[in-house]
């Protein structure tokens, strides 16, 4: 597995618009991409791809191609660099990770484009689980120390399930759709369901984090939906929703480290997705995985913008339609029974109900289930939706057997990468394409269970059927539907494109070794689909197997077929769709691809003037290339869109290649490289044919009846072509080597040539292959013998005529040749030699054996038995005198009887037989009355001649012996004592069956025009039985009989070499490294077996040892390979290394396996001496270790050339590795600092440490009391030895742990494996300065000018510190929380006077500071590990305790006359224990994982050291997941009995126990041990009193002189002054540091102020605070949050320590903010009064955020008309205030049940809303103002200028006198401010403009606010500032409270005008009308009597005078 972690790139000039960026990867043709990321300036991806390398490893010359795109355009355009990186040091160092920061990108041109990239590359051989962990930047890694084992870099990603945990953090709301809404956020994590408080606003904040755990496998985590809804809690329940955001666990995995900070979301409605936004929330998102560091979430600056940081849902714009076609060649459903030969009537009994089940992207999809049927037909249509960049890559479909929850047949995988472009990521210069696929099939694999119905545990190797399918992408919102039928014009449209043609395979079979062993028949079997496949009976048969074969015993340990000159040959002749077109252009990419891939590598290689030459020859190369295939390109047809858009691309590159290579580089030869390797990376990645649609050729290897390792072949790397060479496939027709893996092993290795290709084109097939091509009919003769006599009656269920194994068959005159063929000879008696080869063929020493027997009747003498002579399982034998010695051999001794065992003095043993005349069932030592046969064994052992021939010219005898010529004639029958057993040729006493094999050779009755084995298929003879047969028929159905005649036999082909070639195989044998024992084992004894085509051998076993150097040279002479020897060269067989652990009798346990290929030389005049490499090995449980090894074939010719090349040295009685193979060695020594054993479990009393390097062994002295004193009572110790000057060649450093107990008993208790011992290689005393006694050269041995060149720096710096310190005011000191934020950079929450008195922060733990060397620069701690092998698979070692120690390795001189440099470790500090005070400081934690139901934890602190605990349960922080502690501890302990401090976080709950958040632990014997005197830390300034008081035990002028005695330096010398000091040979003043008297108060003296200058120039530890990491043993692995903290270590013997630092937390600060509302204007009218206006009654509302109980409001301006009002009214808000964290202090009871107080921090924000008050409905909300007082929008001085932007700096008519102001401005800075501010409302999905506010706001102190009182509203005291009654309108008062007022102001005051017209209209109607009622009467009175008026007018008259006097 190779993984590339893509961390970052650089891109200068980016503006964070686009498209988006991405970097594709490339590997051996195999691409990758990475997420797409916006554009920016340094885009981080943090994304791990992987390669999976199957059985080819990593090859030095590989290289690992990037290139950094923009999405979706093409190549010109698009790209933005390119860079090759070079794999050859994972090669050489696979547990070495890559790590390349900053890579310069390239142009195509080859020059720096200016940009670049950030990656890390890690190799993970085969078999290993998982790649190395990302340590954290900036940690240091802990020794190299593995149990025992091989280190285990990494847990895998899949496979198994592990711990992890999910973490959401709501922390704010911005611009929520509604009006006056109280938002609730619920969040969904899986199934888990949890919700924040309820908040009010549109901007509410939250700050609350959730957090789940999960323990899954990796894959299924990724599918866990997070599901995050924003809800309106006043809101009903149907429209609560606000807006919604879904995503899955692994988009956040796969996330820059596995997290997404700070992040806006955009909400989406559910049901309106394109209404556009609903607001935005912003979350961080995290998955934290066992074992990996949590990143570090920063929080981004105030002023970001929303839009650059926020996350979007991807769009899904495209629907994936896939169409199932039908099926062809389903397996038959398995029986008890055998399988039918033929088929039964109908076709379809025994074949299963099969379904297609797809999955993609999450969802599953199954057709319909077809009746039993070989080729069902669904024609069915899926749909899925696919985003487009695309998440998902795979597509799964299965096969399943009946219902959808049956078992799956097979299954397949399509690959979108492979099947699209995303904008040209494969191809240059042109444009993507959407996924698509076919018409055509996809092959199917799966498990294949043998005839007894047990499942294969070889998953997906065996073929198990292919379905047709199309695949086809449309772009457009899905409309809902998941399926459909297939319309039957696309049925017919589909079948007119696939014609079939006829295709031969051939196999010639040249070796088989490393097969099992066993009793039972071997034999291979060549498939390609059904074809040729001897279980399946829908296909004719074919000469698909090769002869059955018995395992002949190698003579060492493997056993092998022996084939020799006659090498089987299987034929396969099958049907498929002619995709010749589409196997033709992938060949000849990968044939270019292979060429230019090694002149890539010759080119990287090349040096000098040869790079040119090597440039030339690789553009000219590559530009036949591309003419050989461009014409053949050009004419592909293009049957499918996938076919077309495949071949435009393969022609754009290939003709762009042709022009570059026409033409040399102009900026020389170097730059050809890079624009080469990315020529190979773009043809490799275009050389994939997903369309193959032929299965892979498969072989079998057949043991008896059952199958037992299987290997694949791709098909089209054996496909022929008329085309020419470059287009055939690469392994066609070449010979190469298989390993057919079963059940997880290798169970047997393969040597053959293969040949795939159209029958038609097979002519010359024959003249290619190296040997004769012989056809055979084959049949065995079976005969038994009775009565003395043999015959063929008698058989015991044998058939008179069979094949090898037995099977029934046709007698020889029945046989027929195959229709076209002929008989090329009579029937001739041929013995198979391959069965008739003894066990002793290959076996230098035999034991024979010879029962002799004897019975008696009860109360009887012993006699001879009837049977005298038996072997062990009672079948007689001659009797021991008459057996002889063979030819060849002589008996080193006599006869003897073997009396070991169960049995007597005379070696008898005696039985009773069950019945007269059979053996008895038991045998027993002791004799009885009732035993009636009795048996003892004679032994003798013979030999092979020391001058008889070897087992090449024995073996060669005897097939000459045997050859057709010399039994020419003959009737050789072959005995044997039972059916099944091995026969032999000469008859034997005991014989009861035999037999004789008949061959009969045929030919071809005309010649063919193809390859004659082609024309095999079916069984021979198939024209009908002739007229000999036809009476045996008649017979047969006049009995009645109906079983199955036999078949035909299949026609045997064979290929004979007349003349083998011999070879000499050298196998140079090192060094094993880091083998893995097995069991509970501590060590092994290893051996090497070593396997090569039908030879092996074997290294000398070497006891008690897990590195054996076995120095060892094996030598194979005269090893026989038939076929040409340049084939030898091409493809050289393998060499098999299995590594056992011989600790006693049998084969021993396996440990680990190698494969390795050789060094040939066919001239060995040219041969060069092979390098030792390192080969992995693979073992049971993973990776075993390493081995050290070289190996060479060189051709043994006739002429004795083989004889120049030297014979390896002969040492000790074995070949040693010749000195110019094997590594240099030399003589170093190894000096062992071993100080103590620590931690050791299991009642361990008197442990000793034994160290073992290079044969080695050091045994230290036993610790007497491990209670007592856990330290060695000798330290130092020297050890000897030879290593290899290369440090790749050094072996491991391997401790043992032994401990001592009575009887002598020495069990080991621990172990560990140090590697990487260049860390530990220095140089000698004697050279260069010396070191300081006791110390590591790298710590100790500063170079002199080290301190000298900080003084340039010294003097620089001081000016500035100087000149800031002079700027401080005297003033009193300030407490340690303002070194604390002030180190923390925010210096709003630090006081001034700290400039100078720093506080150094460290965001991880003290001992991962790279600078301080893991606080391990005295000793380091290696952990030790449990005894024994690997541990489970999954499973870490067990650790049992550490060993604390230190290694130096340096060269000796190799003259033992010249006297040996001083050592390293000679003057140690004192190992006693001793008594140290330990002050524990915890200042705060964060990060913490809740623990109760509301989201919160209430954790306090536990701080363990030994016995003592310290931390109460009632001193917790309740409601918080960030406590700030402030606490000291104070413990005493005794270092190193007590060595480690564990600080511990657990929740406080009302019942105990109480839960546990996390812990750390810290070792203080390393704090205390380190020369970095890391036990305190050195404060920056020196105060004799204050709260900065020098708190050590030493002065700073002693804690120098300690400093110099402990590093073995002079003691420094001071001036009497104490101004000057002389250190190092260099004069130090204090006028460097100090340019005048210190500023600070309480200086102390100038002699201990130089000094502290001093040892800070020193490099040690200075005043710090340490983050520590939380874990829980609950969930281990897992990070639980962090603490801050320091411990200080004082030690009893230097006196008592210094006052402690008071840390105890700030409290927060009472504020009171003083809110004045003057006025409004604009506001919204909300109402129309009764003459139609519009008008509001304003009043104005407002709280501060989180004290929503504290609202107030101002009286009511009624009757607005314009939207002004005035109000002159005052909010008074007291709150408490942390200026610290720049938040207000909210401590509040959730709920009334509650015991403790929430203490709720949230930003101080004021919340003013506007209302237009109502009496007879709800108010009506008219706008909104919010104001973050720290962040406070800078007000406008006119309304005129009050917008929603904020504004900015006013023009000035001077703008030279301009002076920039910001937008924003801090209330708590400013303490005042006046003007206006806009309002706000949701409308239409925006927010409006709808008010203005006038306002003063004033922030107090409590003491302010208490000597200048003021009052709510306009109460008493109405002061600061007195408040009027505001000046309103007449109009402006309540209408129920005076009606006629309300008339007068209402309506009189604007409609007097029209109200005075209106009443004049009105008399001047009322007149009219009165006219007009009085008119008519009028009229008609005058009418009637017009005098009546007069008449009584002149009446009335003297009435009036009469009435005078």
């Amino acid at each position: 597995m190779l993984r590339l972690l893509v961390a970052s790139a650089h891109i200068p000039g980016a503006t964070g618009s686009g498209p988006g960026v991405h970097v594709s990867a490339r590997f051996r043709g195999v691409p990758r991409s990475t997420r797409v990321v916006p554009e920016e300036r340094s885009p981080t991806w943090n994304e791990t791809l992987a390669w999976p390398l199957g059985t080819r490893p990593l090859h030095p010359t590989a290289s690992l191609t990037l290139r950094l795109r923009h999405w979706g355009q093409p190549a010109p355009q698009g790209d933005l660099g390119a860079t090759t990186v070079s794999l050859d040091q994972l090669v050489a160092n696979p547990g070495l990770p890559l790590a390349l920061s900053h890579v310069p990108l390239l142009d195509p041109q080859g020059q720096p484009t200016g940009r670049t990239i950030t990656l890390r590359c890690s190799y993970i051989p085969r078999g290993t689980a998982g790649d190395a962990a990302v340590p954290m930047q900036g940690q240091v890694p802990p020794p190299a120390v593995s149990p025992g084992t091989p280190h285990c870099p990494g847990k895998p990603l899949a496979g198994r399930k592990e711990d992890f945990q999910v973490r959401v953090r709501v922390i704010e709301g911005h611009q929520l759709q509604g009006n006056d809404i109280k938002p609730v956020v619920t969040v969904l994590i899986g199934q888990h369901r949890f919700r924040t408080r309820i908040r009010a606003g549109n901007n509410p904040y939250y700050n609350e984090v959730f957090c789940q755990n999960f323990h899954q496998i990796p894959s299924q985590l990724a599918a866990e939906p997070i599901h995050i809804q924003v809800l309106d809690s006043r809101a009903t329940r149907a429209e609560a929703v606000i807006g919604i955001f879904q995503l899955d666990v692994g988009t956040i995995y796969q996330a820059p480290g596995h997290s997404l900070s700070w992040k806006w979301l955009s909400l989406q409605h559910p049901h309106h997705p394109d209404a556009g936004s609903q607001g935005y929330l912003r979350v961080s998102l995290a998955v934290l995985r066992a074992g990996e560091p949590v990143p570090e979430q920063e929080e981004p600056s105030g002023d970001e913008d929303v839009e650059a940081n926020l996350l979007q849902p991807p769009p899904c714009a495209a629907t994936l339609q896939l169409r199932i076609y039908r099926a062809e060649d389903l397996p038959q459903e398995p029986t008890r029974q055998c399988l039918p030969l033929v088929l039964p009537v109908g076709g379809k009994r025994g074949f299963v109900a099969a379904a297609v089940r797809v999955s993609f992207a999450g969802r599953t999809l199954c057709t319909r289930v077809m009746p039993p049927d070989a080729n069902p037909a669904w024609n069915e249509v899926f749909f899925f939706p696919l985003r487009l960049p695309p998440v998902c890559d795979e597509i799964q479909l299965a096969i399943l057997s009946g219902s959808r929850s049956s078992k799956v047949l097979g299954t397949a995988t399509l690959h979108l990468s492979q099947i699209s472009s995303a904008g040209a990521e494969l191809e240059e210069g042109t444009h993507g394409f959407l996924p698509c696929f076919g018409p055509s099939f996809l092959p199917f694999y799966g498990p294949r269970p043998d005839p007894a119905r047990t499942p294969s545990t070889d998953t997906g190797v065996a073929y198990r059927g292919r379905v047709l399918m199309e695949l086809s992408t449309h772009m457009g919102t899905p409309d809902g539907r998941q399926r459909a039928t297939i319309a039957p014009e696309d049925i017919a449209r589909v079948q007119r494109h696939l014609p079939r043609r006829r295709f031969g395979l051939c196999g010639i079979f040249y070796s088989a070794t490393m097969v099992p062993a066993g009793p039972e028949l071997l034999r291979f079997e060549l498939s390609l689909g059904n074809y040729g496949d001897t279980g399946d009976v829908t296909c004719k048969p074919a000469a698909s197997v090769t002869p059955h074969g018995f395992p002949l015993f190698d003579g060492n340990r493997y056993h092998y077929l022996p084939w020799y000159g006659d090498k089987p040959v299987a034929a396969v002749t099958s049907s498929w769709e002619d995709a010749g077109h589409r196997w033709d252009a992938l060949n000849l990419l990968r044939a270019m691809c292979r060429r230019l891939e090694r002149n890539v590598a010759e080119l990287r290689g090349a040096c000098g003037d040869a790079g040119g030459d090597i440039g030339r020859r690789l553009l000219r190369q590559l530009a036949q290339d591309c003419g050989r295939a461009l014409p053949r390109l050009e004419a592909q047809p293009t049957p499918t869109p996938l076919d077309a858009h495949l071949r435009a691309a393969r022609l754009h590159l290939l003709r762009h290649m042709a022009m570059a290579a026409a033409t040399p580089p102009r900026a020389g030869w170097d730059t050809l490289l890079p624009v080469a390797e990315g020529w190979l990376r773009r043809v490799a990645a275009l050389a994939v044919e997903p369309q193959a649609s032929v299965p892979d050729v498969l072989l079998w290897l057949l043991r008896g009846e059952r199958r037992v390792a299987c290997a694949r072949v791709p098909a089209p790397d054996l496909m022929f072509s008329r085309s020419g060479p470059g287009a055939c496939g690469g392994l066609c027709g070449r010979i190469q080597t298989l390993f057919l893996v079963g059940s997880g092993d290798i169970r047997a290795q393969l040597r053959l040539r293969l040949w795939l290709g159209r029958v038609a084109d097979s002519g010359d097939l024959p003249r290619h292959l190296e040997g004769t091509l012989r056809v055979y009919a084959e049949t065995y003769e079976n005969q038994t013998k009775l009565l003395g006599k043999w015959g063929p009656r008698g058989l015991l269920g044998r058939p008179g005529f069979s094949d090898s194994a037995g099977k029934a068959g046709l007698p020889r005159h029945r046989i027929r040749p195959p229709k076209g063929w002929r008989w090329d000879g009579p029937w001739t008696v041929e013995p198979q030699r391959r069965l008739l080869l003894d066990t002793e063929t290959n076996v230098g020493e035999v034991l024979e054996e010879v029962y002799e027997n004897e019975s008696r009747r009860l109360g009887g003498e012993w006699g001879p038995a009837a049977v005298a002579s038996t072997d062990a399982s009672g079948t007689a034998v001659p009797p021991k005198e008459e057996v002889a010695c063979p030819q060849g051999w002589h008996v080193t001794d006599g006869w003897r009887v073997d009396v070991t065992g169960a049995v007597d003095e005379a070696g008898w043993e005696y039985g009773a037989s069950a019945a007269p005349g059979s053996p008895p069932p038991a045998w027993h030592t002791t004799e009885k009355t009732y035993h009636t046969h009795r048996r003892r064994r004679w032994l003798r052992t013979r030999c092979r001649n020391p001058g008889a021939q070897g087992r090449e010219q024995d073996v060669a005898a005897f097939l000459q012996l045997h050859s057709p010529e010399v039994v020419a004639g003959a009737e050789t029958w072959e005995y044997g004592s039972l059916w099944g057993c091995r026969f032999h040729l000469q008859p034997r006493t005991g014989d009861v069956c035999r037999r004789r094999c008949w061959h009969r050779r045929m030919v071809p009755a005309q010649p063919p025009p193809v390859a004659p084995l082609f024309l095999l298929e079916g069984s021979p003879g198939t024209e009908g039985p002739t007229e000999e047969d036809e009476p045996a028929a008649a017979e047969r159905q006049a009995r009645g009989s109906s079983r199955t005649p036999p078949q035909q036999p299949v026609p045997l082909i064979l290929c004979t070499f007349q003349q083998p070639n011999f070879f000499q195989l050298r196998c140079y044998i090192f060094q094993a490294l880091e083998l893995a024992p097995r069991g509970t084992k501590a060590t092994a004894d290893p051996v090497a077996h070593v396997s090569f085509v039908h030879v092996s051998q074997s290294t000398r076993l070497l006891p008690g040892t897990l590195d054996p150097l076995w120095d060892q040279t094996l030598l194979f002479h005269r090893v026989l390979l038939y076929g040409d020897p340049r084939g030898v060269r091409d493809e050289p067989p393998a060499v098999v290394v299995e590594v056992f652990d011989q600790d006693g009798g049998g084969a021993g346990g396996f440990l680990g396996r190698s494969v390795c290929t050789p060094d040939v030389w066919l001239d060995v005049g040219h041969r060069r001496p092979p390098r030792l490499r390192r080969y992995p090995l693979g073992g049971p449980g993973g990776p075993a270790g390493e081995l050290l090894a070289a190996f060479e074939l060189l051709h043994d010719t006739e002429d004795g050339s083989l004889a120049q090349v030297s014979t390896p040295p002969w040492r000790q009685g074995i070949f040693s590795v010749p000195l110019g193979i094997r590594p240099l060695l030399r003589l170093v020594a190894l000096e062992v600092l071993a100080w103590g054993l620590r931690g050791l479990r299991g009642g361990v009393r008197a442990p000793s440490l034994e160290v073992r390097c290079g044969g080695q062994t050091l045994q230290t002295p036993t610790i007497a009391d491990l209670a007592a004193n856990p330290n060695f009572p000798i330290n130092a110790f020297l050890l000897t030895l030879h290593l290899p000057a290369e440090e790749e060649y050094v072996p491991p450093i391997r401790l043992r742990v032994l401990d001592t107990r009575d009887f002598g008993y020495r069990p080991e208790v621990g172990q560990a494996c140090v590697r990487g011992l260049g860390q530990y290689c220095c140089q000698p005393h004697g050279e260069g300065e010396p070191p300081g006694p006791g110390t590591p050269p790298p710590a100790s041995a500063a170079p002199r000018s080290r301190i000298a060149q900080i003084l340039p720096r010294i003097t620089a710096e001081k000016g500035a510190v100087d000149k800031a310190a002079e700027e401080e005011e005297d003033e009193d000191e300030d407490d340690w929380w303002s070194k604390f934020y002030a180190a923390m950079g925010d210096k709003a929450k630090s006081r001034r006077g700290t400039n100078r008195d720093r506080l150094k922060i460290y965001g991880c733990e003290l001992e991962a500071v790279p600078e301080f060397e893991g606080l391990q620069d005295f000793c380091q701690t290696f952990p030790l590990y449990q005894p024994g092998g690997h541990p489970a698979a999954g499973d870490d070692p067990v650790l049992v305790g550490e060993f604390k120690g230190l290694f130096r390795i340096y060269p000796l001189p190799e003259d033992p006359g010249v006297p040996p440099p001083p050592r390293h470790f000679q003057e140690l500090p004192p190992s006693r224990p001793q008594k140290c005070l330990v002050r524990v400081y915890i200042i705060r934690a964060f990060d913490l994982p809740p623990r109760d139901r509301n989201g919160l934890c209430d954790p306090y602190v536990r701080v363990s050291l030994g016995t003592k605990t310290l931390g109460q349960r009632d001193q917790y922080v309740p409601n918080t997941l960030e406590p700030v502690f402030g606490r000291l501890f104070e413990v005493t302990g005794t270092i190193p009995l007590e060595k480690d401090l564990r600080v511990s976080l657990l929740d406080y709950d009302l019942l105990p126990p109480d839960q546990e958040i996390g812990t750390t632990t810290i070792d203080l014997e390393n704090r205390l041990l380190s020369r970095f005197r890391a036990h305190c830390g050195l404060p920056a300034l020196y105060r004799t009193a204050g709260p900065g008081r020098w708190r050590d035990q030493l002065p700073p002028s002693r804690a120098l002189e300690h400093f110099a005695r402990s590093r073995g330096l002079p003691a420094p010398e001071f001036s009497a002054e104490g101004t000057a000091v002389t250190f190092r040979d260099q004069t130090f003043l204090l006028s460097h540091f100090e340019s005048g008297p210190p500023t600070h108060r309480h200086p102390g003296a100038p002699r201990e102020r130089l000094a502290l200058h001093v040892l800070h120039a020193c490099h040690l530890v200075p005043e710090h605070l340490e983050t520590r990491t939380l874990y829980n043993s609950t969930q281990p692995g897992l990070e639980q949050g962090k603490v801050q903290m320091w411990v200080d270590v004082f030690p009893a013997s230097l006196g008592p320590p210094g006052p402690p630092v008071d840390i105890t937390p700030r409290k927060p600060q009472r504020y009171e903010l003083r809110c004045v509302v003057w006025n409004t204007r604009d506001v919204d009218l909300g109402d129309t009064n009764l003459a139609g206006q519009r008008m509001s009654d304003i009043y104005v509302t407002g709280w501060l955020d989180g004290l929503e109980e504290q609202r107030q409001r101002t009286d009511v301006h009624y009757r607005s008309l314009q939207g002004d009002g005035g109000f002159n009214w005052r909010f008074v808000f007291s709150f408490e205030y942390l200026a610290a964290e720049q938040l207000c202090v909210l401590p509040r009871k959730e709920h009334f049940w509650s015991l403790d107080e929430t203490v709720l921090k949230v930003p101080p924000k004021l919340i003013l809303q506007v209302w237009d008050n109502d009496k007879f409905s709800a108010d009506e909300f008219l706008g909104v103002l919010e104001l973050e007082l720290t962040r406070l929008p800078r007000p406008a001085r006119h309304p005129r200028d009050c917008t929603p932007t904020p504004q900015g700096t006013p023009k000035s008519p001077w703008p030279w006198r301009e002076t920039p102001v910001p937008s924003r401005l801090s209330l708590f800075r400013q303490r005042r401010a006046r003007g206006w501010w806009p309002c706000t409302v949701q409308e239409g999905g925006k927010r409006r403009l709808s008010g203005k506010l006038e306002l003063s706001l004033e922030l107090l102190t409590a003491k302010e606010a208490e000597e200048r009182p003021a009052g709510k509203g306009r109460e008493d005291p109405n002061m600061y500032p007195t408040l009027p009654a505001p000046v309103r309108p007449e109009w402006s008062f309540l209408w129920l409270q005076a009606p006629l007022r309300g008339l007068r102001y209402g309506v009189w005051r604007q409609h007097r005008c029209r109200i005075s017209l209106g009443l004049a209209l009105l008399l001047l109607l009322a007149l009219l009308l009165t006219f007009v009622y009085a008119a008519p009467g009028y009229l008609a009175m005058k009418l009637v009597n017009p005098l009546h008026s007069l008449h009584l007018t002149s009446g009335e008259r003297p009435a009036a005078g009469a009435g005078k006097p």
